[in-house]
Parts: C-alpha cells; structure tokens; sequence
C-alpha cells in the first residue's frame, strides 16, 4: 500500500470534518495563523499519528516473532 497516498487521504478526511467546525466570511480570519491553518496542522498530525501507530504495529509483530537459530547441514 502506497503510505503517502494513504497519509493524505487520511489527512483530508480529518481536515474535512474539522472545516465545518471553523467560522467563515471576512471575520473569520483576525490573527496571524487562521483556523484553517491550524486544523490543516491538526489534520496533518492525525494522519501521521496513524501511519506511526501503523508501522509501528508491523515492527512489534515482526520484533515478537520467534528467532530461528541456523543448523549445519
């Protein structure tokens, strides 16, 4: 499976259902860093959050197994 296909799939799913939350029109953006900033910044640590929970996942279920000792023939 592609991971930065996936990481930005999940990146947009996250991020659209935080867009609804965020005020919109001319008053909406009064600071520095707006709220689509930070709920693209929050989308985004999401999405890593689940590809390293992932991978890390894979490497526990690989560390777990049991090593094989080599034999002489």
């Amino acid at each position: 499976m592609n991971i930065e296909l996936m990481l930005s799939v999940i990146t947009h799913m996250v991020y659209s259902r935080l867009r609804p939350l965020a005020p919109s029109g001319p008053e909406a953006d009064r600071g520095a860093v707006s709220l689509e900033q930070v709920l693209w910044f929050v989308a985004a640590g999401v999405a890593v959050a689940v590809i390293a929970t992932i991978l890390w996942g894979k490497i526990k279920t690989e560390a777990e197994k049991p090593i094989q000792a080599p034999s002489a023939p």
